[in-house]
């Protein structure tokens, strides 16, 4: 997801937080003068086709860019600056302006590993040249896993990020590029370049997690026999907007993906309060997109976040929006939810140091967090001893700037929730024909339980947590993913 989630990569043109209404019948007004071209989501009672929505916006000065009819969802742009109240009418049940809802997609830095050093990596002789070096693979037990299953290639693992750089040596052979495609702007675009990284490498390095393939070179993934599918949902300015996240959850259920990971947050609140004005309409149709998802056989994994907040208590967020003036709200309740992590029927992770040990940064909560995963953590301390960059997750890498291939490190829940996509797309290689609520329950049950630390844990100052629960706890859920348990 990110080093620290609040940090603003990119700054936001100036626009005015999109409205979210209820909307019943009435008569659209007069129209007003033309207002910026902007997005919008229009949505159909639930279970309604779009057929009288599509009419109302059009009586609106609106122009339906994609229909979900699936899901009774528009997405529409349109320069009306009033279109939220003129869009009100019969078929249409609430509407929102996506304009200031792009949530900055902080993935931390890169440290990458020089041709050299990759070169002259120690590692087993019988795995990938720096394989060594990933300490997060023997944590899972892939090397006893990959001895038994290394998955299967009718496994399809969809990644909603930032695109995948389909000339990277360990990712070229794994991409089902008929599957991959870019939903940025709500609209799937199929073409290549479209689903290619521009301006970040997150998603290269989350699909190696995933995947990365054993070919003699690099790193290996949790699952290396699986494909990975490219959803582009991260526009060129490190935005995620919900119409693309929407767009995404759609494609994935519609082309046959079993498992999709998701290191990142809706809105530029990390928390989407159901009952606000501004976002209840993107909960509403993010969570039928969801739904759809899951009906259609697939399992959505998404990460914890990274703000050491217990969510399962209230919150007082003072970082939020990320793309504006950050705004104090305090006390939120239950109501409030990481959007996709906390959406019924997502698999939420946190992460792990290679202590094992919750990393300083992983928001946790008991009842929230399903399982855990290693993130890496490149602040923690070891018999006073400093921990360092090589703590973080090593997998693939794309710089954007000389746009080349390589390999680096990162550390956030981002990179916890991969591994935990790759211990499930191993699980259904190795037990085929499991439902999406099946396949949660068997991750959960291979899970090895790890206990709550005793007192406040604080491996980095500032970042108090304190665990609570049993066997199944906050910080862990039921416990670290295994990858050999899955498929022995």
């Amino acid at each position: 997801m990110k080093n620290l989630r609040r940090k603003t990569l990119a700054a936001a043109s100036a626009v005015t937080l999109g409205v979210g209404l209820a909307v019943a019948g009435g008569v659209a007004p007069a129209a007003s003068a033309a207002g910026p071209d902007t997005t919008f989501l229009v949505l159909a009672p639930q279970g309604a086709k779009t057929d009288k929505a599509a009419a109302r916006v059009a009586a609106a000065k609106g122009t339906v860019v994609a229909s979900y009819d699936q899901i009774g969802v528009l997405v529409v742009r349109s320069t009306n600056p009033d279109f939220v109240r003129d869009v009100a009418g019969a078929g249409v049940e609430s509407a929102a302006s996506t304009a200031g809802l792009g949530t900055a997609l902080d993935e931390g830095e890169t440290l990458e590993v020089s041709a050299a050093a990759a070169a002259n990596a120690t590692a087993d002789p019988t795995k990938e040249p720096m394989f060594g070096q990933q300490w997060d693979m023997p944590m899972i037990d892939v090397p006893q896993a990959h001895a038994v299953n290394a998955g299967s290639a009718s496994v399809v693992v969809g990644v909603l990020d930032s695109g995948i750089s389909s000339s990277h040596p360990d990712l070229k052979d794994q991409i089902a590029k008929d599957k991959s495609a870019s939903c940025i702007g709500g609209v799937a675009d199929t073409t290549e370049s479209a689903w290619n990284p521009t301006t970040s490498d997150h998603g290269t390095h989350v699909a190696g997690t995933i995947a990365a393939a054993v070919n003699g070179v690099g790193v290996t993934g949790v699952a290396p026999g699986v494909k990975v599918a490219a959803v582009k949902v991260v526009n060129n300015e490190q935005y995620i907007y919900p119409e693309a996240a929407l767009c995404g959850f759609m494609w994935a259920a519609d082309h046959g993906m079993q498992v999709t990971n998701n290191s990142y947050f809706i809105d530029p609140w990390e928390l989407n309060c159901r009952n606000d004005a501004r976002q209840r309409p993107v909960w509403q149709a993010v969570q039928r997109a969801i739904r759809y998802s899951q009906s259609k056989g697939v399992l959505n994994i998404a990460s914890a976040g990274n703000s050491n907040w217990d969510l399962a208590h209230k919150i007082t967020d003072t970082g939020s929006p990320n793309n504006g003036t950050p705004e104090d709200r305090e006390d939120l309740t239950n109501s409030c939810l990481v959007l996709p992590g906390e959406a019924p029927g997502v698999v939420t992770v946190s992460a792990v140091a290679p202590t094992g040990k919750k990393s300083y940064y992983s928001s946790y909560g008991l009842g929230v967090v399903d399982v855990t995963a290693p993130g890496g953590d490149t602040r923690y301390r070891t018999n006073g001893a400093s921990s360092t960059p090589t703590d973080g997750i090593l997998s693939t890498t794309f710089n954007t700037a000389t746009k080349t291939n390589g390999w680096g490190y990162k550390q956030g829940t981002s990179m916890s929730s991969p591994h935990a996509a790759g211990v499930a797309a191993l699980a259904l290689s190795a037990h085929p024909g499991m439902a999406p609520g099946q396949l949660a329950s068997f991750l959960e049950r291979t899970a090895e339980s790890v206990p709550c630390e005793e007192g406040v844990w604080e491996p980095r100052p500032g970042y108090p947590a304190t665990c609570t629960g049993g066997e199944r706890n906050s910080f862990y859920g039921a416990g670290m993913v295994n990858a050999y348990n899955v498929v022995k």
